[in-house]
């Protein structure tokens, strides 16, 4: 995963966010598959879930980059 600098012009962030986004949902999207038929080891689960969440503070952090909400600060 590439880390995002706040130099970086926001098409370029805005492509970020979206590869971001894509890696979520299917995270998303494995875990529940595995979910359905737990694998005998629960590392697997809980290392996606991990990563899953990694991912969304990434989004996150992005989202207030490319859209700073002016009243946060007041």
């Amino acid at each position: 995963m590439e880390p995002t600098d706040a130099t970086d012009p926001p098409e370029v962030l805005q492509a970020r966010l979206v590869e971001l986004r894509t890696e979520h949902r299917d995270l998303d999207e494995a875990i529940s598959r595995l979910l359905l038929t737990p694998p005998e080891d629960q590392l697997v689960v809980r290392r996606l879930k991990k990563r899953k969440l990694l991912i969304k503070d990434r989004i996150s952090v992005l989202e207030r980059m490319l859209d700073p909400d002016p009243d946060e600060y007041a």
